[in-house]
């Protein structure tokens, strides 16, 4: 198989692709700007002690929720308003979904990293959109999508000019309410880009709790840690003060005060794995 050589920028003094690990954490919505720089500073202290590049993460909004009830983000406004403090105050990149493509221009005016849920992973518009605005674009890897096959996402992003693309593995579907994680599928796609693993949406049981998706948290450690075995250059982890009380995918987020414990294990693994790759 042939090995993956490329590196990416993801933002000003972050790359993907080398030799340093680039963490993607934050909690699933942007509920508050006290929950999310409760989370932020935590995450930042962490990965400032491990060596790691940290970017922050939370959604304005949460566009495929199971019910249409659910509660979705705090809006585009607020929540812009929300990640350029967490932005300004915490001194970090940050990195947020984009369902729509008239919603990439302003949201890249905060962000440094757009990010393509994986339903979407194959809207050309939105897609190219995202491309033009010239800052990083992360592709999730579709429930449905084969991994090889997501080379043409990469390559319609590649076509605006803009070669600052990445994919992130979460899973494919295994019948209802269930994931499952294809290690191959992370050799594979780092043929064509830089890839993240992300840990907590691999444990998501979609749907699984009637109008809302349930998860197995207690399964992240091992998902993540083959992972790093297998060879990534970032993860991808939502997480939470409260995931009980969090207003979104509260079963599958890392409780906050789990984190370091966490992470301190997981680039244990991934310095292993760098170290014996040839």
């Amino acid at each position: 198989m042939e090995k993956f050589r490329s590196v990416v920028t993801v933002a000003k003094g972050i790359t993907l692709g080398s030799d340093r690990l680039v963490l993607f954490a934050g909690p699933c919505a942007a509920e508050s700007y006290d929950i999310c720089m409760e989370t932020g500073t935590k995450m930042k202290a962490i990965c400032e002690r491990l060596g790691i590049d940290y970017v922050f993460k939370a959604s304005f909004d949460k566009a495929n929720r199971t019910s249409g009830g659910s509660y979705r983000g705090p809006s585009v406004d607020m929540g812009l308003e929300i990640l350029a403090m967490v932005k300004r105050d915490l001194k970090v990149p940050i990195v947020t979904d984009v369902h729509e493509s008239y919603q990439c221009a302003e949201v890249a005016t905060v962000v440094d990293v757009l990010q393509i849920p994986a339903f979407l992973c194959r809207q050309t518009d939105l897609l190219k959109a995202a491309a033009r605005t010239g800052k990083a674009v992360k592709i999730k890897k579709g429930q449905f999508m084969a991994p090889e096959d997501m080379r043409y996402a990469v390559d319609k992003v590649r076509s605006e000019g803009n070669n600052n693309v990445f994919l992130t593995e979460r899973g494919a579907s295994f019948g209802y309410h269930t994931l499952v994680v294809d290690m191959r599928s992370l050799p594979i796609m780092r043929q064509f880009t830089p890839v993240v693993f992300d840990v907590t949406h691999a444990v998501q049981q979609p749907g699984g709790k009637g109008g809302s998706s349930g998860g197995q948290r207690e399964f992240a450690p091992f998902l993540a840690r083959a992972a790093a075995a297998a060879g990534v250059d970032g993860f991808f982890i939502e997480t939470h003060p409260n995931p009980e009380k969090a207003l979104s995918d509260g079963p599958n987020m890392i409780p906050l005060a789990e984190m370091e414990g966490f992470v301190t294990a997981l680039k244990k693994f991934w310095d292993l794995n760098k170290s014996l790759s040839l």
